[in-house]
């Protein structure tokens, strides 16, 4: 299951496509990480006789079959082969259907007997998938009334409930796992049982948009040592860069041809998480905050200033620090629409504008004066007769607060001048050069 680099069983086709061997290959039965299955005889009755011949040039021969019935149960709901869910249907290739784990299902053998007294070693066997000649009139071989495989309808899958237990050591044991694909791949396979368990939910989603600020970091290569400053350093980097080339955030590694997943891939499958997340757990508002941020780099310019607002409205005043948070989110919301619809008289950035200048009057945080700061000065670009001035003085109160915090660099801060909205200002006009000169100057 994507991105684990092992391997489950995942029957893509309708159950009836597959022989029953499938059902019981080693890979579910035998080999790790497999938890194992238990087969139950239930019935059978004789079918006529299946015949076929030994030789090409030699007379039709017949032996005895029996129809045998086995319910096959696989005891971990992690290991137990994937089908698309019940009633799931394939709309087009570009919809993700939900897919379910399978816990029982009945088989049926066509077992042949008396077959020593033809010269093979055994006198019994069983047909597991009849031979199909290359052309139309040949009959299958060998020729028989009724063939094995799936009984229709006879298919269960896990449900939540039947080992929860299971479930919340798998996502304890998936954060053990070092590697972040291997964390996903196990956090996955628990939401195939579980889509609404909350604790892979918060596990996933977190991961994954960690994976995302991290690739913003190793594209942009500034080093921002104070983590609350590098995780709005980086969610700034896609802010910007998601309003222009959007390349790295759109392209997917399957339909770029790439050989690993990109933060496309991390995004598309993190947004459906966080918004289940949301409403299984609707009081954890990081991951609110977060789901609004990653509407906005999928360019999903309603539904992030929606969240965003919504947010806003449920803090109260006397937590400032979130509503910082919440109106700088909404400013940049905001602007994410005017920068990438080109609507310059669009009322809503102005009102971004004040929600930025609002939370800079409420902040105390130097990280927070310094991203207020930073999102008036960027609100200004796509204002009608823009006001450098303003811009400069923004910015300059930007950096001031920005060189405060520990980890800050001038280098960094020279590049969250140099994106592609506030590079042809800063460099058109000379007054903003005293901006990249070294030193703070607050």
């Amino acid at each position: 299951m994507w991105p684990g680099k092992g391997a489950l069983v995942f029957f893509t086709e309708d159950l009836t496509s597959y022989a029953p061997s499938f059902f019981v290959m080693d890979l579910l039965g035998l080999s790790p990480p497999a938890g194992g299955l238990r087969v139950e005889p239930l019935d059978s009755k004789p079918l006529p006789a299946v015949s076929f011949r030994l030789r090409e040039d030699t007379p039709v021969v017949a032996t005895p079959a029996t129809l045998v019935r086995l319910r096959v149960t696989y005891k971990d709901p992690l290991t137990s082969p994937v089908t698309y869910a019940p009633g799931a249907y394939k709309w087009a290739n570009t919809v993700k259907r939900p897919r379910s784990a399978l816990k029982t299902v009945t088989l049926k053998w066509v077992v042949l007997s008396g077959l020593r007294k033809l010269g093979f070693p055994s006198d019994q066997a069983v047909v597991n998938l009849p031979v199909t000649p290359a052309t139309d009139t040949s009959p299958a071989v060998p020729f028989l009334t009724e063939t094995g495989g799936y009984a229709k309808n006879s298919a269960v899958w896990w449900q939540p409930t039947d080992a929860p237990g299971v479930l919340i050591a798998a996502v304890g044991r998936a954060a053990q796992f070092p590697d972040l694909r291997e964390r996903m791949a196990m956090l996955n396979r628990v939401l195939i049982v579980d889509p609404n368990q909350p604790d892979a939910l918060t596990a996933l989603t977190r991961d994954l948009y960690q994976a995302i600020l991290n690739d913003g970091a190793a594209i942009h290569k500034m080093q921002v040592g104070d983590e609350a400053l590098a995780v709005r350093f980086n969610e700034f980097y896609w802010n910007t860069y998601s309003q222009t080339t959007r390349m790295e955030i759109s392209l997917g590694m399957e339909m770029g041809g790439l050989s690993k997943p990109t933060p496309a891939d991390y995004l598309y499958r993190m947004i459906p998480a966080m918004e289940r997340l949301a409403e299984v757990r609707p009081e954890d508002l990081e991951n609110r905050f977060r789901l609004g941020n990653a509407y906005r780099w999928n360019n999903d310019q309603l539904a992030a200033i929606t969240t965003h607002e919504a947010l806003l409205k449920q803090i109260p005043p006397e937590r400032a620090t979130l509503r910082v948070r919440a109106l700088i989110e909404l400013a940049w919301s905001k602007i994410a629409k005017v920068a990438w619809n080109r609507i310059f008289d669009d009322p809503v950035i102005v009102e971004a504008y004040k929600e930025a200048e609002e939370a800079f009057k409420l902040s105390d945080r130097p990280v927070d004066k310094f991203a207020a700061a930073y999102t008036m000065a960027y609100s200004l670009v796509f204002t009608p007769n823009r006001d450098n001035r303003a811009m400069l003085e923004h910015l300059t109160e930007a950096r001031r607060w920005y060189l405060q915090v520990g980890g800050a660099s001038q280098d960094s801060w020279r590049y969250l001048l140099a994106n592609d909205t506030l590079k042809g200002v800063v460099e058109a006009d000379p007054a903003f050069h005293s901006l990249l000169a070294a030193g703070d100057q607050g």
